[in-house]
């Protein structure tokens, strides 16, 4: 938890400059970004076997050398916004009440504004998961990486271990249920591009719900 700033100096303490990203990481976040949505573009536009890591350097207006310090294939450069939806909602799950059931909790930040609104850039990609193999390794990547923050969150929740198998299957439940929400409003944002954000949540309580219901075998 970050610390409040002190009211002696007025100034921020040790633990928020260390909580806050610095300026170095917040510039490497946001070229990351721009490389991912130059990526996407380019891949809509040319297809993904048509772009090469060369075109999307010199789109974004770096070096290849520098593209490829910053990412391993081309198709791994969309990986920042196919992270970004898990980042949001393990993000809230930090803040998941020990007395509220998950669903109340993402109910009410829904209703909060807790979602952010569809990005067509991103549900274009998520599309583009479906159908190019390796796209579809980046976006299973993205929620492999997540599965181990959301067993962490889980077991410090219960109190239990993150090794405990059962914290594993309910941190996969959670994630699964996440990717195939995002996949659903994707798909439906495609046949509606003027489906309302609320959509989002809409999909994400209907996966969870389904989750929560368990196996009907």
């Amino acid at each position: 938890m970050r610390e409040a700033p002190s009211a002696i100096q007025g100034k921020p303490t040790q633990a928020d400059d260390d909580a806050r990203p610095s300026l170095v990481q917040r510039r490497k976040e946001a070229l990351r970004s721009d490389i991912a949505r130059e990526a996407v573009r380019l891949f809509a536009t040319q297809g993904v076997t048509g772009t090469t890591g060369e075109q999307i350097a010199q789109a974004v207006g770096i070096s290849a050398r520098t593209l490829w310090r910053h990412f391993p294939t081309k198709e791994s450069c969309v990986l920042p916004l196919l992270s970004a939806g898990l980042d949001l909602a393990v993000d809230r799950l930090r803040h998941w009440p020990p007395e509220t059931r998950l669903l109340d909790f993402f109910a009410e930040s829904c209703q909060e504004g807790g979602l952010p609104p569809g990005d067509p850039v991103i549900l274009d990609l998520i599309r583009m998961t479906s159908t190019d193999p390796a796209l579809r390794s980046v976006w299973l990547q993205a929620h492999d990486d997540a599965l181990p923050v959301l067993a962490k969150l889980l077991a410090r929740r219960s109190g239990g271990d993150v090794d405990d198998l059962r914290v594993k299957v309910h941190a996969a439940t959670i994630n699964g249920a996440l990717r195939a929400a995002a996949e659903d409003f994707a798909r439906r944002f495609a046949d509606d591009p003027e489906a309302a954000d609320s959509e989002i949540a809409t999909c994400i309580l209907a996966a969870l719900r389904a989750a929560s219901e368990g196996l009907p075998y």
